[in-house]
């Protein structure tokens, strides 16, 4: 009998979950494979890192090596907001943008920028600069996205427990990334920083449509 009950019971609590799990589909709202109702980015596997990234890896192995720190996602504190909105500020305004073929006279050549730079350059300086002020390496994400325009962009994704965010140099503030006017393709692995994963399940039919335009 004592069996039964619990059963009973059991089947109850489900019912009485089922108009609370519909409620939570119904504030799900998906594009191009992403919640936008979610905090935090979903991944969808491997993905080939840009050229760019590649050759800055021969440069710099260094700055490529595996991470010396594999934490939990970094809980966003006043202290630590602040660091985030200082830097990205700052960077924004003491680089000049200026693409890579202006700069280098190639189409993409990542580098740290000292006066001007193009958006994966910011990226690059403000990801360091947050990790000489103590922030974990895999809590820093250079992602790559496609802009409002359908162009190729470079953005800095910070892993926090309350989220994920953003650092632009199109932007002063930091903001939440679904609020972001941008479709995700891919950024680093938060397991190693040479590795790559996709934001977006049809990564390579993304890129190839875009690069049709």
């Amino acid at each position: 009998m004592y069996r039964v009950s619990k059963c009973i019971a059991a089947v109850f609590l489900l019912v009485a979950l089922i108009p609370n799990l519909a409620q939570a589909e119904e504030f799900a709202v998906w594009v191009d494979g992403q919640n936008l109702a979610d905090p935090h980015m979903r991944t969808y596997g491997r993905s080939k890192p840009p050229i760019g990234h590649v050759r800055f890896c021969q440069r710099y192995p260094l700055d490529c090596d595996k991470y010396r720190y594999l934490g939990k996602r970094v809980k966003l504190t006043k202290k630590r907001w602040k660091q985030l909105v200082t830097i990205n500020r700052a960077v924004n305004r003491a680089i000049a943008p200026l693409t890579d073929q202006e700069h280098h006279g190639v189409i993409e050549y990542w580098d740290y920028p000292s006066n001007n730079g193009d958006c994966e350059d910011f990226v690059l300086l403000k990801r360091r600069l947050l990790m000489e002020n103590g922030w974990p390496e895999n809590a820093l994400l250079i992602t790559v996205v496609r802009d409002e325009e359908g162009a190729g962009h470079a953005i800095l994704t910070v892993r926090a427990a309350q989220g994920d965010y953003l650092l632009d140099n199109k932007h002063d503030q930091v903001q939440v990334w679904n609020k972001a006017p941008y479709r995700f393709v891919k950024r680093q692995s938060a397991r190693h920083p040479k590795k790559w994963v996709s934001l977006y399940p049809r990564e390579r039919e993304s890129i190839r449509s875009a690069a049709q335009r």
